[in-house]
């Protein structure tokens, strides 16, 4: 209460000191005549009046151009700003998921377009290989005919061989052992062998080109006696081979 009143003082004294020097002096009792503190006024409503001025001076407080309107202006911008900043950043990924849309649909397109291409290559090389599977059976089956025949023939073979080494195994003649030299007589070229078959007795007489048991006289001479071939084989029948 006693500050309220001091308030109030001061606002008196301001108004006095405003009051010309000249007339200070014979107003001053005046004033302080007029200046009466009503002691039977009580806080209630000391307050209502103070409550009744702070409403006037807030209903009449221009907010244009103020401090606060500046910084709440400035507050307002910067937040403005912010959102426009962050929905152009929002512009610029929803761009670039439009284009990767677009990219991976192209991908796609791509890849579908490969897959079935790929298809068609596999279905070809298959249809390749079936057909070079087919062609080595085919060469398979020849080659096993050919073994075949071929065996057949070596078979056949081996068996004319064998029959013709068997012949002529068979008219082979161990001259050593069915003739035997008696003599040579004559020079030169006119040389002549007498030899006898030991399994008849009987004496030959032959000289070179003479045949004898389907062999040749090839050649008749004192060292090495007679020499008969047949064109495959040869045998020699002298002194000391003979029995």
């Amino acid at each position: 209460m006693q500050n309220k009143i001091k308030i109030f003082l001061m606002f008196v004294v301001a108004g006095i000191i405003a009051v010309p020097i000249s007339g200070y002096a014979d107003d001053t009792n005046a004033l302080v005549d007029e200046v009466t503190i009503d002691a039977t006024v009580t806080d209630t409503d000391i307050d209502a009046d103070m409550e009744s001025v702070n409403a006037d001076a807030v209903a009449a407080y221009d907010m244009n151009g103020s401090l606060f309107q500046q910084i709440t202006t400035l507050e307002q911008e910067k937040v403005l700003m912010e959102l426009e900043k962050e929905r152009a950043q929002l512009d610029l990924e929803l761009d670039r998921l439009a284009a990767e849309k677009i990219k991976l649909h192209m991908e796609i397109d791509t890849l579908s377009g490969r897959a079935e291409q790929q298809r068609q290559e596999l279905e070809n090389a298959q249809a390749e290989l079936e057909a070079e599977a087919a062609r080595l059976a085919r060469e398979k089956e020849e080659l096993v005919a050919q073994t075949e025949e071929l065996k057949a023939d070596s078979a056949k073979k081996s068996s004319s061989s064998a029959t013709t080494e068997k012949t002529e195994s068979d008219n082979t003649i161990n001259f050593g052992e069915k003739y035997r030299l008696i003599n040579v007589i004559g020079a030169g070229a006119q040389l002549q062998a007498t030899i006898e078959d030991l399994n008849t007795g009987q004496n030959k007489t032959i000289s070179v080109g003479r045949t004898v048991d389907g062999y040749t006289v090839k050649s008749i001479s004192l060292d090495e006696g007679v020499v008969f071939t047949n064109g495959t084989d040869t045998q020699m029948l002298n002194v000391t081979k003979s029995k």
